[in-house]
């Protein structure tokens, strides 16, 4: 039963970081596309410096603002997900204490999951806006 649940959490993390590894560049080529659009657009305005090209000033902090509101939205699908079951899980325990009991506490662990998220989203936001890039 362990060994099961280390794997899932093994598998869970190679997954994170993959989808990490694989939206970084993405997320990077983004401001590498809108450099190259207000150029473009500077070209055709005949204009050397706009509010387009200095828009992107903070790269690294918008980078880690996406990279934290995807994971905060899979970890939120994951919570609802998981209170979805355990509801079901706590109206068919059928009287059995140790079935709802299980039911309650997966209730309980979603919910906080929930608040962490939560909380992370704020901190992060708030660090990101105070920090000087």
């Amino acid at each position: 039963m362990l060994k099961q649940r280390l794997q899932h959490i093994i598998a869970a993390l190679l997954i994170m970081i993959g989808a990490g590894l694989v939206l970084a560049p993405a997320i990077a080529g983004a401001d590498a596309l809108k450099n190259d659009a207000c150029s473009g657009i500077n070209q055709l305005d005949g204009t050397t410096g706009s509010n387009c090209s200095t828009a992107g000033s903070k790269g690294i902090n918008n980078v880690v603002s996406a990279v934290i509101n995807i994971l905060s939205v899979i970890v939120g699908f994951v919570a609802v997900i998981m209170l979805i079951v355990a509801g079901l899980r706590y109206i068919t325990a059928n009287g059995d204490s140790n079935a709802a009991a299980s039911a309650r506490s997966g209730i309980v662990y979603a919910l906080i999951g929930l608040v962490i998220v939560a909380s992370a989203q704020i901190l992060v936001h708030f660090v990101l806006k105070n920090v000087k890039a």
